[in-house]
């Protein structure tokens, strides 16, 4: 961008309903002031009266993940595992090369996953097939032989699930990273200007190896590589490269409710079974004061109800704030327990209206705090929204609809007590506040339409005339 800066004319300023010139200058905000400003050589975009907010923060996205399963075949519509295989079983194939499926949804699937099942659909081809919380990974007995594992069923979950999938054969790096990039660069067209990245991976050395993101980006530090990055001397919140920060400690507590594997007090329905928990507190504890003594800061993934009570455990007895991630089933004694203790609430509420018939089966009678968003709002908790790309979309508007509607589709929200308000929705993905002033940053989205009292049915597809980060302009309509 020119050296005069930018200046967002006729824009209206959030939720305050007051129309205004912004100008934009050495990354920040320099003036918000009413219509008319001159202006000066600045590069000038027309906002119509559209809604200038913050920029959008992903807090919680896979984005190799998001970006490859971009290109795999979708399963979302599947029925049951054999319909899944028939739907797979259509793609095109290339004999030998590993043909890869997402966003399978079995909970609910009156059959089993079994890799007899791809073997008879594709015979001798390897196929890997990815649950939508990528929590279940599904092989062909071809897969299975690219990875040297031998298993009766071909299903992994959980730990297995999550080291697999990175030992599947993958294009190369340098189509990857391609794919990255511009995966960012669709996020900087529905306004995100920062995205967390909990890829399961070495993001930091991944992200200083790729062009310069459409986004700000924080790495998020896998388990394995804690004591590897201590070593190497950063902590949380370090730059490390052009629009680069170290992000926290990501822990398993559970697994998830698709997989059935979230960790609860109550048992799933016809069963003694309650979860798997990942990390027992004991074994957890001495991990995370290591990671807080190197300046690692922390976000515990919990789903279920006890792994909750777990992870607000942990951080009571360490004397320190952090991160829930998911945050789906909660007992009601922890919904103050976030506030108190200064734990964030990261949460996905695109997940909602995906996991309503899964959720009101698994977690019959418990459905009124789950996902309890209105809960953990009037409690004080900070929420922060995410997507969990490729759980979700990578859009936060998806969430942000999902969060006020807490339905996606015909039918009526669901447990509409837990529904935000717009504003609410907005600032949890926009770091908290959905104000721009003068003097922030030039951290900012354009929207084509003024979002007061906007239906959440005309959320989902909102016009993005601008994306500013930095001041630099990474998308224009």
């Amino acid at each position: 961008m020119g050296g005069m800066g930018l200046l967002l004319r006729d824009v209206t300023i959030g939720f305050t309903g007051r129309r205004a010139d912004v100008r934009v200058e050495g990354g920040r905000v320099t003036a918000v002031e009413p219509t008319g400003l001159p202006g000066d050589g600045a590069e000038v975009v027309d906002g119509r009266g559209g809604t200038l907010l913050p920029g959008l923060v992903d807090a919680h996205a896979h984005l190799l993940q998001w970006a490859s399963s971009r290109r795999r075949v979708p399963l979302a519509t599947a029925r049951s595992a054999t319909h899944a295989a028939e739907l797979i079983a259509s793609a095109d194939a290339t004999p030998g090369v590993l043909l890869q499926g997402a966003n399978f949804h079995p909970a609910l699937w009156p059959d089993r996953p079994d890799k007899a099942l791809l073997d008879r659909a594709l015979p001798g081809q390897p196929v890997a097939l990815f649950s939508n919380d990528l929590h279940t990974l599904w092989l062909s007995s071809a897969a299975m032989r690219m990875v040297n594992v031998d298993h009766p069923t071909g299903v992994f979950v959980e730990d297995q699930c999550m080291a697999l999938t990175a030992t599947l054969p993958k294009p190369s790096t340098e189509v990857t990273d391609r794919w990255v990039l511009e995966a960012t660069e669709a996020a900087a067209a529905r306004g995100v200007t920062t995205i967390a990245d909990y890829e399961y991976a070495d993001t930091v050395t991944d992200w200083r190896r790729r062009a310069t993101p459409a986004t700000r980006i924080r790495c998020v530090v896998a388990r394995f590589l804690l004591d590897e990055t201590i070593a190497r001397g950063l902590r949380t919140g370090d730059p490390v490269g052009e629009r680069l920060t170290v992000g926290p400690l990501k822990i398993f507590m559970d697994g998830s409710l698709n997989t059935r594997t979230a960790y609860c007090h109550d048992h799933y329905p016809d069963s003694a079974y309650d979860g798997e928990l990942l990390a027992p507190l004991d074994e957890l504890l001495p991990v995370l004061r290591g990671a807080v003594a190197g300046g690692i800061g922390l976000a515990l993934h919990a789903i279920g109800d006890r792994a909750n009570t777990l992870a607000l455990d942990a951080f009571e007895a360490l004397g320190v704030g952090g991160r829930v991630e998911h945050a789906q089933l909660l007992a009601p004694g922890d919904l103050p327990r976030f506030a108190r203790l200064g734990v964030v609430a990261g949460v996905q509420p695109a997940h909602q209206p995906d996991d309503r018939d899964a959720a009101d089966h698994h977690w019959a009678g418990r459905t009124d705090r789950a996902f309890a968003y209105r809960a953990l709002h009037d409690a004080g908790a900070t929420l922060e929204f995410g997507s969990d790309a490729p759980v979700a979309p990578l859009d936060p508007w998806d969430g942000i609809a999902s969060a006020v509607s807490r339905t996606d589709d015909d039918r009526p929200g669901w447990h509409p007590e837990q529904a935000l308000t717009l504003a609410t929705a907005v600032a949890a993905s926009t770091g908290g506040d959905a104000t721009v002033r003068e003097g922030g940053p030039a951290d900012l989205v354009l929207v084509g339409r003024d979002i007061t009292g906007l239906p959440p049915s005309e959320l989902r597809d909102l016009p993005i005339l601008a994306t500013v980060l930095g001041g630099d302009l990474t998308h224009r309509a």
